[in-house]
């Protein structure tokens, strides 16, 4: 119970898988309220209202959202997968340099963006099983970290910035806004709507920037990257279509997860594409 000594004996304690989670008695006590007062709702034909801005979800072995933890975390494997054989691919089947390493000039900029976006899918699945201060904000803030370097990626090798110090002055103004923009939500106000305009700002910015792009190159693995494009996009506006959860499991915002997994999967195809194909570029130029 809150403010009950640890000392207290053991059948007076939270089950361990409500401690693990720090549900209170408290926050126990709401959450069954809310069933509560969902199932009179129920009852007189009325449909779900949300609750200090959630939806009333129903837990699962003290999990607050499982249907979005299990996407997230399908999400952080799909990811690891991509970025595992994208490494594979440049260090074991693409020939190297003579410094033993890769010739594909984006190499590290798509190793950090891996794991920045494994980072984002991990804070994903913790905050969705319990949703506190902290772990909102490290959601929030990895999601923005992720989108803005995304997009500083997505400039770099859409107008093929090879040179460092050019990289450093195309990056450097992002960084800052996007470090700027972090320590706003942190420390001084989380602004969920500045935050959305942000963020929906970031992520269409690359989409134009890869799909224009995609068409103007003629890359040959154009059409993968045209259908993350595409159904990123459309998978957007499950965001934008907010509904009540399905059985009190599945909403909105879960089948957006479910959209991503399938096109992370084909992204990743399509990077590993475009390392195969600078590679062979190069080789042909140095030849």
């Amino acid at each position: 119970m809150e403010g009950v000594s640890i000392d207290v004996p053991w059948y007076m304690r939270e089950p361990l898988y409500l401690q693990w989670k720090q549900w209170d008695c408290q926050s126990d006590c709401r959450y069954y309220c809310m069933l509560d007062r969902e199932k009179e709702r129920e009852a007189f034909g009325h449909g779900p209202v949300k609750y200090h801005g959630k939806w009333p979800f129903k837990r699962v072995y003290g999990i607050q959202e499982p249907v979005s933890v299990a996407f997230s975390a399908l999400n952080l494997a799909i990811h690891f997968h991509g970025w595992l054989s994208f490494f594979i691919l440049l260090y074991y089947k693409l020939p190297l340099n003579k410094d033993k390493k890769a010739y594909y000039e984006y190499a590290s900029l798509w190793h950090i963006y891996g794991f920045l976006s494994m980072n984002s899918w991990f804070w994903s699945a913790v905050f969705h099983s319990r949703d506190v201060d902290l772990t909102e904000k490290l959601d929030y803030s990895s999601v923005v970290a992720l989108l803005g370097y995304s997009l500083i990626l997505a400039i770099l090798r859409i107008f093929n910035v090879r040179n460092e110090a050019a990289r450093v002055m195309v990056a450097a103004p992002l960084l800052a806004f996007v470090t700027t923009h972090i320590m706003y939500l942190n420390f001084y106000k989380l602004d969920y709507g500045w935050n959305m305009k942000v963020c929906v700002v970031m992520a269409v910015a690359q989409l134009l920037l890869w799909v224009i792009w995609g068409g103007v190159s003629r890359h040959p693995s154009r059409q993968k990257l045209w259908v993350v494009v595409v159904g990123g996009g459309l998978a957007m506006l499950l965001e934008i279509y907010d509904f009540p959860p399905y059985k009190g499991f599945l909403d909105a915002h879960a089948l957006w997860h479910a959209t991503t997994i399938p096109l992370t999967y084909i992204w990743w195809s399509f990077i590993r594409d475009d390392a195969e194909f600078l590679t062979a570029n190069l080789l042909k130029k140095a030849k």
